[in-house]
């Protein structure tokens, strides 16, 4: 299929911005405001605050990830050494197939903030408020930190796994 240069170029900025964007503040999170957050404010009012974070920033998540698949698609089309969806043959089309066996890892830790973390997250506030003296949200929120630091690790190595099919 022949993609129009135009269609390719907006595909190609889109991805990289994107990128940026959607890596950026998964750098910033994990490395600047969840630690400095989390260690200045009590365990109650930083999963209300997370709360209100993720009902923001979720959104833009999946939206990133959806223009990262799409706009994907369509350089992975594209591109000369695109041989087939498993087909392997080639490093450009090994390093791709890893950058994508990666890129569903990161859907999966996203799926899992989102729909199981979050959630426990919300409900271990609204618990230390009912009973002050309860434990034990504090390690949901060590745990949901951990995870956006891993999905930034792997967020980290599609670009490597990208470096590589580029250099192929």
């Amino acid at each position: 299929m022949l993609i129009p240069s135009w269609a390719l170029l907006l595909s190609f900025w889109l991805h990289m911005l994107v990128t940026v964007v959607w890596l950026g503040s998964l750098a910033a999170l994990a490395l600047f405001i969840l630690p400095t957050t989390r260690r200045n404010l009590k365990p109650a009012d930083f999963a209300n605050w997370l709360d209100g974070l993720n009902q923001r920033l979720d959104p833009m998540g999946w939206l990133s990830l959806g223009i990262l698949t799409f706009t994907g698609l369509i350089q992975m089309e594209a591109n000369p050494n695109y041989v087939g969806l498993l087909d392997v043959s080639n490093q450009w089309a090994l390093a791709i197939f890893v950058k994508h066996l990666i890129f569903l890892g990161m859907i999966g830790v996203s799926a899992y903030l989102t729909w199981g973390l979050a959630p426990a997250l919300k409900r271990a506030a609204f618990a230390k408020a009912v009973v002050p003296s309860r434990k034990g949200d504090q390690i949901i929120m060590v745990r949901f930190q951990q995870l956006v630091l891993l999905n930034l690790c792997l967020g980290l190595l599609v670009l490597v796994f990208t470096a590589i099919a580029r250099i192929s």
